[in-house]
């Protein structure tokens, strides 16, 4: 998707203003995307109810590398306690999902991105990485954090930078060591 459509797309969404046609326009929308071998349709859902949890407890929990062993009860509470998203096939199957942790006011972390293997690729990742800029965007959120280990490209698309001051970042990451 080019930079012209996103710019386009965010500025339709930012014109919503009631979060109940916002939830029921994103749980609705066909996505479309372009590739070598023509234009396919993905349908994006904000819907939590739409989401296969057994698929992303599988994805997460086996393939994820920031998330193998992850437990079943883990995956389920942290995506009941943020703002998810899925990525539905033609077929209606999901292939992928990505979710917001946010206060809803100052601060919003993109993370568990996760695209199926077969379906990587296809720019489905950066329209994940799009609809967390326009989920920002709509609550008027200015920051927007991610973590990844290898795919600073996929994000650079939706506008993501390396962090400005690492110096002012602190963590405390008790994890296993990934990788």
């Amino acid at each position: 998707m080019s930079s012209t459509a996103r710019s386009q797309i965010r500025a339709a969404i930012r014109l919503i203003d009631d979060e109940s046609t916002i939830r029921e326009l994103a749980s609705s929308a066909i996505v479309p995307y372009r590739q070598n071998r023509g234009v396919s349709d993905y349908r994006l859902s904000e819907d939590p109810a739409d989401l296969d949890l057994d698929r992303v407890v599988r994805w997460i929990s086996t393939d994820a590398y920031w998330a193998k062993g992850r437990t079943r009860e883990v995956i389920e509470r942290s995506f009941a306690n943020s703002f998810p998203v899925g990525l539905y096939a033609a077929s209606g199957r999901q292939v992928a999902v990505a979710r917001i942790v946010s206060d809803r006011s100052t601060f919003v972390w993109l993370c568990d991105v996760y695209v199926e293997p077969d379906h990587r690729g296809r720019g489905l990742g950066t329209m994940l990485a799009d609809w967390a800029v326009t989920w920002a965007e709509r609550h008027d959120i200015k920051r927007i954090i991610l973590a990844t280990l290898d795919a600073h490209g996929v994000y650079a698309k939706a506008g993501f930078t390396p962090v400005g001051h690492p110096e002012r970042w602190m963590e405390i990451d008790r994890r296993p060591p990934f990788g």
